[in-house]
């Protein structure tokens, strides 16, 4: 044992710096699509052990100490996100005569920015270190902090937290409805480290009392979700009926105008394939999804366009819920109009009668940060419109026929945790419209969905969900799927809307429970301090 120990604890320089990459390389397979939860145990327990090492650099809290754990977190930080989001890298070849250049900054230069959180984890672990099994306790306090103010810092990107390792693990993953995405990180990182302590203890009682009681917070937490879903009802809303199309619209194809009457027609076509030639089309169907940003125009514009979806949808009385691009009129003292990515209403007449525009936008995507200075050295958006897109003036509910109360989250906007139900007001579905075709079948999609799922869980809500090339949904408010169509498949789900769950004790307390549970573990880390090792 000492043998594999000993060397992680004792490396220094490039040596520390390739195993701190490794093993954050290596705990990236925890996330989906492979979902590999015990690659975080072995990703975690060398994190301690590295530390472990630094803790004897100048002694505990020195500048020495406390920048050597930056670095060693940094690196095991950009080999956590490179592995986790080398998939950004295909956004830049959808378009690659215009950004094939840029493709490091995606596959290198933004894992390089999100390691900054993780150093600054890994030097707030430092400073809190011991030589007991207290320091998992500082290791999860320190990357727990990092993680939350990774979510929101710079508009937010807490794409691949720790705790979706435990978030993959049915009956785990209920307890997200008690401490949210944060909680289930910070017990992620404590129960993954837990056997450094097994690794490096000098006595039994030492050796087994972090393992043992992480094995007891998994049985718990195990247990306690059994129960939950055990209890959990499986009914339906009467009366609503789902149809949720997934086009497969190609990325190169989907923003060029010149293709906008074949991509509505495929939309129509699809739309109307019941499968049964004796039933009519849309019959029972009391709401139509189509995904983000569905045309490569402006709907309102589109008179014929708007024609030919009522003439769908009439016949059957069905409301469409589209993505689409919203165009307004110029506010007092402009000359140019504004751009929304919007979710869009229309009744059965072909009418718009509600509009939902994006609040959360993506950076490079949607806007372009600093675009004075990026915009000099050749930097675009990924997506054309003029003067770039608008951001919406906060979240509300989308009023919808039929439904009482949708929430409306385009993109990734579903990936932020206590962040996506409008102050004081309790919806009955999460409506998710996205378009992942940028990613191609890479982890990305699935990725994406896995996040937006536990959003189901934390607040007790159902989730419909029509992606472009997948992954498209409907999700219980147990974070249970009812219905899905997988990356690059092509068709559409007919599936009832699952009731919402009673209020869950995140979505009432938001991020009180893993607040607290923070300042247990910080405190029981610092209380615990004893000569580092």
């Amino acid at each position: 044992m000492n043998a594999l120990v000993y060397p992680i604890i004792l490396s220094a320089g490039l040596s520390r710096a390739g195993i701190a990459w490794a093993a954050g390389a290596f705990g990236a397979l925890a996330m989906a699509p492979f979902d590999v939860a015990p690659a975080l145990f072995v990703s975690m327990t060398v994190a301690v052990l590295l530390l472990d090492g630094v803790a004897t650099e100048g002694g505990r809290w020195s500048k020495s100490a406390l920048k050597a754990a930056a670095i060693t977190g940094w690196w095991f930080g950009f080999g956590y996100f490179t592995a986790g989001l080398w998939w950004l890298g295909n956004a830049f070849l959808v378009e690659a005569d215009q950004f094939a250049w840029a493709l490091p900054l995606g596959v290198l230069g933004v894992p390089a920015v999100l390691a900054l959180f993780t150093a600054a984890g890994f030097a707030a672990s430092a400073a809190m270190w011991s030589a007991g099994p207290r320091r998992i306790l500082a290791l999860a306090a320190g990357l727990g902090a990092a993680e939350a103010l990774r979510g929101v810092l710079f508009t937010g990107f807490p794409w691949n937290a720790y705790g979706m390792a435990l978030a993959a693990v049915p009956g785990l993953d209920q307890t997200a409805a008690l401490a949210g995405l944060p909680g289930l990180t910070l017990l992620a990182v404590a129960i993954a480290a837990s056997p450094a302590a097994f690794l490096t203890a000098q006595d039994t009682r030492a050796r087994l009392v972090a393992p043992a009681v992480a094995l007891a917070v998994l049985v718990v937490m195990g247990a306690g979700g059994a129960l939950r879903l055990a209890m959990a009802d499986h009914e339906t809303v009467p009366g609503v009926r789902f149809r949720i199309l997934q086009p497969a619209v190609q990325q190169d194809a989907k923003f060029r105008p010149a293709n906008g009457p074949a991509i509505l027609r495929r939309y129509l076509t699809l739309s109307a394939a019941n499968g049964e030639p004796t039933r009519p089309a849309m019959q029972g169907i009391t709401h139509l999804v189509w995904p983000e940003s569905a045309f490569p125009f402006i709907l309102a514009r589109e008179p014929e366009a708007l024609a030919r979806i009522a003439a769908l949808l009439r016949p059957s009385g069905t409301v469409l819920l589209t993505g689409a691009v919203r165009e307004s009129q110029p506010m007092p003292g402009e000359t140019s109009r504004r751009f929304y990515n919007s979710i869009q209403v229309l009744g059965p007449d072909g009418a718009i009668t509600a509009s939902a525009d994006k609040v959360h936008l993506v950076p490079f995507g949607e806007y372009l940060p600093f675009e004075a200075v990026l915009s000099a050295l050749g930097l675009r958006r990924f997506v054309h419109a003029p003067g770039g897109f608008g951001a919406g003036d906060g979240f509300r509910l989308l009023p919808v026929p039929g439904l009482s109360g949708v929430v409306p989250l385009i993109c990734y906007e579903a990936i932020f945790p206590g962040a996506v139900v409008p102050s004081g007001e309790r919806p009955q579905l999460f409506l998710n419209v996205t378009n992942d075709a940028w990613f191609g079948d890479t982890p990305g999609p699935r990725q994406h969905f896995a996040q937006a799922r536990l959003r189901s869980i934390e607040e007790g809500v159902p989730l419909v969900r029509s992606a472009n090339t997948g992954v498209s949904a409907v999700v219980d408010a147990y974070g249970r799927t009812r219905a899905r169509l997988d990356v690059g498949k092509t068709g559409f789900l007919d599936a009832d809307l699952p009731v919402m769950a009673s209020s869950t004790p995140f979505s009432n307390f938001g991020f009180a429970v893993p607040a607290l549970l923070w300042m247990l573990f910080a405190a029981a880390a610092i209380v615990g301090r004893r000569p580092s090792i």
